[in-house]
């Protein structure tokens, strides 16, 4: 069992999870129930869209830093559709062709003209939120409707809707990752020039990968509206460094084709249950970011001693059996 968690980033970061939440509810009574595991998935929901646009790009051995502003784009796009008296699931549907758009020109740039994705997602990170400034002259977009609240407010079982389609976008992508078009995905952030060999399309999949991203983003931006009923100038800044975070706490490497959609979960709950945490703690949020930075650290430090022990032990074990196999062949030789 303990072999497995070590060997396991995600199963590291899940008990180490629990037993924040353990520590959390012996000090506070009442933190443990199913209204703060309610609270926790409603607190992550946007973090959890936005990692789970970026997965797949970093799959890919991309990196896509744009998300946070394709997110507030798509925000903006929404709230001044429905304040322009637009139904609200055409004024959705604007949001999402928004993000969409912006994600296959981020997409259009690597996969198509070449450019480092980190260049181009810095580049597209400044249009898309000076747009959006442009938009809004800089204001905030205030007086949403009431039909769009109710989509962030809790509904069926505690869940809100953009809860429960968090929840399907997640079963989603878990299904496809697991089949035949799915492991293209893996392959190519793997090995790219294998990936060229056995004739997958890689620059089609890079740009579909970025164009998910932004479908992600812009539905972040629905749920960040929908959640807190305005869209502020600055929404969804810097939220793409959070997520990335938490991406490579839950096992996504940076270098690509390595990553589980169990670890995207569970890096984002690890994130909201600190920040949740505190507040049942009743610590101030400006602590959030330095225990937050702090909890990470010590993740990152725990997983990398127990995958160090066990690289340790394993070469030993293999030290200890060719010295066997060697021995007989030496007594015989001396008995020659």
């Amino acid at each position: 069992m303990l072999e497995r968690i070590a060997r396991d980033r995600v199963a590291t970061l899940f008990f180490v999870t629990l037993a924040v939440l353990l520590a959390v509810g012996a000090a506070a009574p009442g933190f443990l129930s199913a209204r703060t595991a309610s609270i926790i998935w409603s607190n992550g929901l946007v973090l959890m869209l936005v990692a789970l646009g970026i997965f797949p790009i970093i799959l890919t051995r991309n990196i896509d830093v744009s998300g946070g502003s394709v997110l507030g784009l798509s925000a903006v796009t929404l709230g001044l559709a429905l304040n322009a008296g637009v139904a609200l699931p055409l004024a959705c549907g604007a949001a999402l062709g928004v993000g969409v758009m912006a994600g296959a020109l981020s997409g259009a740039l690597v996969a198509l003209l070449g450019v480092p994705s980190i260049v181009a997602t810095l580049g597209t990170l400044g249009l898309f939120r000076g747009v959006m400034l442009i938009a809004t002259g800089g204001e905030w977009i205030e007086e949403l409707p009431e039909a769009l609240k109710a989509l962030g407010a809790k509904s069926v079982a505690g869940l809100s809707v953009m809860g429960l389609v968090a929840a399907g976008v997640i079963v989603l992508l878990w299904l496809f990752l697991r089949s035949r078009r799915g492991g293209w995905v893996k392959v190519v952030g793997d090995n790219r020039a294998a990936a060229r060999h056995l004739g997958l399309p890689v620059k089609r999949i890079e740009f579909l990968c970025f164009a998910w991203g932004g479908a992600m983003y812009a539905l972040a931006g629905i749920t960040f509206a929908a959640q807190i009923g305005f869209v502020p100038n600055q929404a969804g800044s810097g939220i793409e460094l959070r997520a990335i975070a938490a991406l490579v706490l839950g096992g996504i490497s940076l270098l690509g084709g390595v990553g589980t959609v169990a670890g995207v979960v569970i890096g984002v709950i690890f994130f909201t249950s600190i920040d949740t945490s505190l507040v049942f703690l009743k610590i101030p949020a400006y602590w959030n970011d330095l225990i937050g930075g702090g909890m990470l650290l010590t993740v990152l430090l725990i997983d990398g001693r127990l995958r160090i022990a066990l690289e340790a032990r394993d070469r030993a074990a293999r030290y200890r059996r060719s010295s066997h196999k060697i021995a007989p062949r030496s007594d015989l030789e001396d008995a020659a």
